[in-house]
């Protein structure tokens, strides 16, 4: 009778607190035809909520309180992570060492990254899949876009450029070669198939944005450009800007392309050959829509803090570790902080399901490039801060070679280990190459 209970529960409207629950707003709940990579990635590390002790609760208000704290801080794998928030938030206000504020901090993003994609996917639910596909475009970088304001206010321009390179480059090289090779050792006997069109979608657009970084490079040795001069910088500043005006319109037009004109190559098939019952592949909201922007709200201001931070320790976890910053910026940044989506890119290339897999790298690679990328040199420009595109020698030929190995890697539409091999060869490559570089403050 208890199971009977929390049945129903489920059904006619638990978890809704807060603004309408699932059974009274049902009404208000779009069909969702459906799901992006991203979104299937995360649910890999979702669990299935038990309801059924707080059936038993009589207070209609405290029962979907409960319910929707069980599905936000216990509905996923990486709930023991949760701890990490308040111990950073202890290591800062009591003064504990600066470089364990660092790792605490990163490590509390990390749980926080899934659910901020696990609420938009609720979101999705009530507004339709265009509003909740263009509020996870928005919302899928929100980490980086938040440490991106905040070293921008600090004043930490290369960290920031080595962040969001590193970025990149570790959806292209370490989660794609990593779940390719992972992939191809547990199918070694299957054919590995996948659909090309997406990937040649999100090559391009990467090989654009590269364009554009390459360019000021080029301009910098340009026979007229006058190298570092004044008039250069300023001139420099200026194709940055309008490179990264240019990169927003692809972005848009991507995001349309996406959403409207060809969806169904973005969309992901239900897995109804998984046997796996601790897969979450949800066809209704678990949470109501208020309860939902409350959390997404709530989440953003928790990221602002651990992201604040980072930013500020970052050179005190450099002295402390033995590490330059440049390292810690473009590798163990990005790794910690998509750990949770690239576990679930991982998953699914075992399971020989690589689309999903292409669409969380190629994709959270797409995203960093074309979009927050630009929008940093933008809300640079009108917090009167001179960023520019130019990532240096290194960071542009890293960032364009990676880009080239895996468009080879991908062009006949299958795969083996030994492709993913290459790539996570590269990234080691790469890795080593900034682990004996000096850290920015010391160029």
């Amino acid at each position: 009778m208890a199971a009977l209970e929390a049945g129903d529960y489920l059904k006619l409207g638990g978890g809704g607190g807060g603004g309408g629950g699932r059974g009274r707003g049902k009404e208000n709940i779009k069909e969702v035809h459906g799901r992006t990579a991203h979104n299937m990635s995360s649910s890999s590390l979702r669990k299935k909520s038990d309801l059924t002790l707080l059936s038993k609760v009589r207070c209609v208000l405290l029962r979907d309180l409960l319910a929707n704290l069980q599905e936000i801080f216990l509905g996923t794998k990486l709930f023991v992570l949760f701890l990490a928030i308040p111990l950073a938030i202890a290591a800062n206000y009591c003064h504990f060492g600066r470089e364990w504020l660092f790792a605490l901090s990163l490590l509390g993003l990390t749980p926080l990254a899934e659910r901020v994609s696990f609420l938009t996917e609720q979101i999705s639910f009530y507004t339709g899949p265009t509003v909740g596909g263009l509020l996870n475009a928005t919302c899928g970088n929100v980490t980086e876009l938040i440490i991106a304001i905040f070293a921008l206010q600090k004043g930490k321009i290369e960290v920031l450029k080595y962040s969001l390179l590193g970025s990149i480059l570790s959806n292209l090289l370490l989660v794609l070669g990593s779940s390719l090779f992972s992939g191809g050792l547990a199918n070694l006997h299957s054919e590995q198939l996948f659909d090309r069109k997406q990937a040649d979608v999100n090559t391009a657009l990467l090989l654009l944005g590269a364009l554009c970084h390459s360019l000021l490079l080029l301009f910098r040795y340009a026979p007229k450009s006058g190298g570092h001069t004044a008039g250069s910088t300023a001139l420099a500043l200026a194709l940055s800007r309008a490179c990264s005006i240019i990169m927003l319109f692809g972005y848009v037009a991507y995001l349309f392309f996406q959403l409207k004109t060809h969806s169904q190559l973005f969309e992901t098939q239900k897995e109804e050959d998984d046997d796996n019952d601790d897969v979450v592949t949800e066809d209704q909201p678990v949470i109501g829509l208020a309860s939902a922007m409350t959390w997404l709200v709530g989440m953003a201001i928790v990221i602002t803090l651990l992201s604040e931070f980072v930013v500020e320790t970052i050179e005190v976890a450099s002295d402390s570790w033995g590490l330059s910053v440049s390292f810690i910026s473009i590798i163990l940044l990005p790794i910690v902080g998509n750990a949770a989506e690239h576990a679930g890119a991982i998953i699914f290339a075992f399971k020989n399901k690589l689309d999903i897999t292409l669409g969380v790298s190629l994709g959270s690679a797409t995203q960093i490039s074309m979009f927050v990328v630009p929008l940093t040199i933008i809300v640079a420009w009108i917090m009167g801060i001179e960023m520019d595109l130019d990532l240096g020698m290194l960071g542009t030929g890293s960032l364009l070679m990676a880009i080239l190995v895996v468009a080879f890697a991908l062009q006949d539409g299958s795969s083996h280990y030994l492709k993913g091999l290459a790539p996570l060869l590269c990234y080691l490559a790469i890795g080593a190459c900034f682990f004996v570089l000096n850290s920015p403050s010391n160029e």
